[in-house]
């Protein structure tokens, strides 16, 4: 067994990121392991960009209201204690709700990451429904 310590909190850079977002990382695999592990908080509308992971990636929502999105659908409202997963290649986003601060556990594999274009505001405003709602 071994204690390690965390490297310092990272603000996440405007390249790939609207407003401020901070992560810890939790863990970074080492080969052969490819598995990443980051705490994320989000500001009140902050959001990532664009994006897709090459093996997909799941969310843990820990604090706040977060708001999570794939190419060509509906937000999705998640709350703490939801999980959302996003298959290999899908673009989607995820950030904090307008008013809420949010934090999620991120785990995904690999650095094989496709950052895209910023989501515009009217992406951002679009129409949304719980990830409770059946």
């Amino acid at each position: 067994m071994e204690v390690i310590q965390p490297p310092a909190t990272l603000k996440l850079p405007g390249e790939m990121f609207t407003g401020d977002a901070w992560a810890d990382v939790i863990h970074r695999g080492e080969e052969p392991s490819r598995v990443r592990a980051n705490m994320v908080r989000f500001a009140p509308g902050a959001r990532t960009a664009w994006h897709s992971h090459g093996l997909g990636q799941t969310l843990y929502v820990v604090e706040g209201i977060a708001l999570i999105q794939a190419r060509g659908g509906d937000i999705i409202e998640a709350r703490p204690g939801d999980v959302i997963f996003t298959p290999a290649g899908e673009e989607h986003w995820h950030g904090a709700a307008p008013d809420r601060f949010m934090a999620h556990l991120a785990l995904w594999e690999g650095d094989d990451v496709d950052w895209l274009e910023h989501v515009t505001d009217a992406e951002y405003a679009g129409p949304r429904h719980s990830a409770r709602t059946p």
